[in-house]
């Protein structure tokens, strides 16, 4: 193998990567990720965006696309969200738009197999792959985000300007989250194929140099606790199985009816810390929640008829694993020995061989059927 090599990283995580600068995944996760931003000169050589501005353009008119065009001028900033018209976006050579288009890597498969380059990072955390285009001066205003994000020049110029902000008050009355007081520390200007990573809440400002500017954005999931708190009760409350019912044979006469019992409270907080008790339960609910597709994904119809043999899956489906468990799309089963072995093949390569898929068994390929039958997986040419 070369010393430096630009294919998916996969499991090699100390092999150094063009793609992070010379530096291995694992070293990369270890110096910048969370903790400081790294500029990457010549990222992908020769770089092609994974679709041209026209099929972006018409990718954010279309129903169940998240789109979203700004516009800045002497009257300030607007948000409109789409989906647009072409008739309806500015013309090209007006300064100062962009359109951004969000989730690009379910619609295009190339747009798919670019953000395959940074699973590194577990699947869990990665989240999508947005695509911009801007005209001269185009941009969304200094903001921080609270995820990490590779910024991937595609076509044409654009100017970062980037700092640890300490101050993240917003400007007031506008449709963005823009900061009031932007000081910046470093700034570059990105050409085709060079890349700019950020560390959570290091605050940013873009502006296109000489228009037709398409930045390729890698975004990271970052769960809020109280939210992913909520959503896994839900589900493990769903699924509970317990019937018993609050008694109270030594409660008393009271003066004071509307006083909640303290036996109610006791018996409350016993019930959520048996429900919390279920670890089982907790780790099928954690992997349900995290590969729940994104709101409006739909998968298509089976092409064919089923037959074991080598198969991917789709670009839109979300494949996890724990010691225990498989989850795929929301739904969790659980799975051991070899055909556990095999289904976590499936989810670390998104593909199996026809050779692989010999080796599963009656259990494991009806299983396979199943999720071909729903659109989640697709047989190939070998």
């Amino acid at each position: 193998m070369s010393p430096m090599t630009d294919l998916l990283p996969g499991l090699l995580s100390d092999e150094p990567l063009a793609l992070l600068g010379g530096l291995s995944p694992a070293r990369f996760m270890h110096r910048h990720w969370q903790k400081k931003p790294l500029l990457i000169r010549r990222a992908i050589a020769d770089f092609q965006p994974p679709l041209d501005r026209g099929a972006l353009f018409d990718l954010a008119g279309q129903e169940g696309v998240e789109s979203r065009l700004i516009e800045h001028s002497r009257a300030g900033w607007a948000l409109r969200h789409g989906p647009f018209a072409r008739r309806a976006l500015p013309p090209q050579n007006r300064p100062r738009w962009t359109l951004l288009v969000q989730g690009v890597d379910l619609h295009h498969d190339a747009a798919h197999a670019l953000l395959q380059r940074f699973r590194f990072v577990p699947d869990a955390r990665l989240d999508d792959l947005m695509i911009s285009w801007a005209s001269e001066g185009g941009g969304v205003g200094p903001h921080f985000d609270s995820y990490d994000v590779f910024l991937l020049q595609a076509t044409g110029r654009r100017r970062w300007r980037i700092g640890r902000q300490k101050d993240f008050s917003l400007q007031p009355d506008v449709p963005l989250k823009i900061l009031q007081h932007f000081e910046p520390e470093e700034e570059f200007v990105l050409e085709p194929g060079d890349m700019l990573y950020l560390p959570p809440r290091w605050a940013h400002d873009g502006e296109a140099v000489g228009g037709d500017c398409m930045t390729c954005s890698i975004g990271f999931r970052a769960p809020q606790r109280g939210g992913l708190a909520g959503e896994l009760l839900q589900r493990m409350a769903d699924a509970l199985e317990d019937d018993t019912l609050y008694r109270d044979p030594q409660q008393a006469a009271t003066a004071q009816p509307a006083r909640l019992p303290e036996g109610l409270h006791a018996f409350a907080a016993d019930a959520l810390h048996r429900l919390l008790g279920e670890r089982d339960a907790l780790a099928l609910a954690l992997g349900e929640v995290m590969t729940e597709p994104k709101p409006h994904t739909w998968f298509d119809e089976p092409a064919g008829t089923w037959a074991p043999g080598a198969l991917r899956l789709d670009r839109r489906t979300r494949m996890m694993y724990d010691d225990r468990h498989v989850f795929i799309n929301g739904e969790g089963l659980r799975a051991g020995g070899a055909d556990a072995r095999l289904m976590r093949r499936l989810a670390d390569q998104r593909h199996l061989s026809a050779a692989e898929m010999r080796r599963a068994s009656a259990d494991a390929v009806a299983v396979l059927g199943d999720w071909f039958e729903a659109g989640w997986l697709h047989l190939e040419a070998e």
